[in-house]
């Protein structure tokens, strides 16, 4: 059933948050970067705000004949690189100012990785879970009638995201389509691989984190066949992750998720912990081959690689002390505070920044535009060959900022995506010369 099918992402989004506005921290991350890269106050003020953002009233009949009147949105935040582009989350926190700054991490994503579109980012205040598979489907169709004058291949390009899936993006594909009288596979992405998706997709992102591991694990000098690591999230990136980490050797000790979490110190089984959840029924902290263990002691573990999948404001002041791991690799956005980052700056943790770690799904994104676009599409090998091209490109141009400026890899990962950013606005006009000249007495 489409419940069934959500309940391991709903793990994932449901665990505790924090009171920390993302907008509010976004928006500061860009200040403070534009600051460090001597640009003027003018950079900021073009970044610092979404183009366009949409609200949408959904009105649905549901199963019982009433009618519920839904809320969504949808965030474009800057196309100077090419369209928007960005997924959507169904979920009942979800508000506008994060899905203003999902956007402003997205058009970030796409530069570091040197893609040409821009950020975009939807969502619909509901919980799935409470819905039926039909109440679902309209819910998914009418979200789409309602944002498709901003919408399109050329314009801005839908994806999954919390709690949608390529059932829900067929759903919202066909709905465009029949509004439009013809096919138009590339208006959408994460679809199902029968309707133009692409081979690859569905690791894509957890893919990516391994890769962004992999990478700092060299630079740490680690050996990843003898080192430890434990996940908060074990929906589509979380279980990805594992996966392809177990594959390299990693011992996964802990896995954490919205009912609690499981934890084995010789190594949880990740192949039989795969088949347990795989058909959406069951949660990965059901799992009995393991002790049970807490969100909060699974931060502390005394683990090599520590990965956040679930979502925001995760890693706080409360959680970030405990933390003992080398390398904390950011799979979900934003899920560090800036009181989290400070600390795990004093005590010297390799943070591969969210905008870098998790953009393996943007980029098979992109491969899957492209691919509609042609019309030809790709063996799932050469997929993961671009997708490791794209991910090492953005890891490489991150470390040679971090060492460059000797700051912290998210301050480099910001100011490679906004210098990226920067040269499209110069090409374009938006800036003049003076417009990189160092001033900043208003910078609000």
């Amino acid at each position: 059933m489409a419940k069934e099918k959500q309940n391991q992402d709903k793990a994932e989004s449901d665990i505790t948050t924090h009171d920390h506005n993302p907008y509010d921290i976004v928006k500061g991350l860009i200040q403070e970067s534009v600051k460090a890269l001597g640009l003027d106050e003018n950079v900021y003020h073009v970044l610092k705000k979404p183009m366009r953002v949409l609200e949408v009233s959904l009105p649905i009949r549901m199963d019982d004949g009433t009618i519920q009147n839904f809320t969504g949105f949808r965030s474009q935040h800057i196309d100077i690189l090419g369209p928007t582009k960005g997924g959507i989350r169904f979920h009942p926190n979800v508000n506008v100012d994060e899905v203003k700054a999902l956007s402003v991490w997205m058009s970030l994503k796409t530069a570091i990785v040197d893609i040409p579109f821009g950020g975009g980012k939807g969502g619909v205040i509901v919980d799935p879970e409470n819905l039926s598979v039909s109440e679902l489907e309209t819910l998914s169709r009418t979200y789409i009638r309602k944002i498709t004058p901003i919408i399109g291949p050329q314009k801005d390009i839908p994806a999954p995201d919390v709690n949608t899936s390529p059932e829900v993006m067929g759903w919202m594909i066909d709905e465009f389509d029949q509004l439009r009288g013809y096919n138009i596979p590339g208006m959408i992405t994460g679809k199902p691989v029968i309707i133009g998706g692409s081979l690859g997709r569905l690791e894509a992102t957890g893919r990516g984190v391994v890769f962004t591991i992999r990478e700092a694990a060299k630079v740490l000098d680690m050996d990843l066949s003898k080192s430890t690591a434990a996940l908060q999230g074990f929906g589509n990136v979380g279980s990805m992750t594992a996966k392809f980490l177990h594959e390299l050797g990693v011992k996964i000790v802990a896995v954490t998720d919205a009912r609690g979490g499981i934890y084995n110190e010789e190594g949880i089984d990740i192949p039989a912990l795969l088949d347990f959840v795989k058909d959406g029924s069951n949660y990965a902290s059901d799992f009995s081959d393991a002790e049970s263990i807490t969100n909060d002691k699974m931060f502390g573990l005394p683990v090599d690689i520590l990965i956040p999948a679930a979502i925001e404001n995760q890693v706080t002041k409360e959680t970030a002390g405990n933390i003992q791991a080398k390398i904390v690799a950011e799979a979900a956005n934003g899920p560090t505070t800036p009181d989290g980052d400070k600390i795990l700056e004093e005590k010297g943790v390799f943070v591969i920044p969210d905008i870098l770690c998790n953009a393996g799904g943007v980029t098979v994104s992109y491969f899957e535009w492209v691919q509609n676009t042609m019309n030809y599409y790709w063996k799932e090998k050469e997929v993961n060959e671009k997708l490791e091209e794209h991910m090492l490109f953005g890891f490489e141009k991150v470390l040679e900022m971090k060492n460059d400026k000797k700051c912290r890899m998210r301050d480099a990962a910001y100011m490679v995506g906004i210098n990226h950013l920067v040269k499209a606005m110069e090409a374009r006009g938006w800036i003049r010369g003076s417009d990189m000249e160092s001033n900043h007495n208003d910078m609000k």
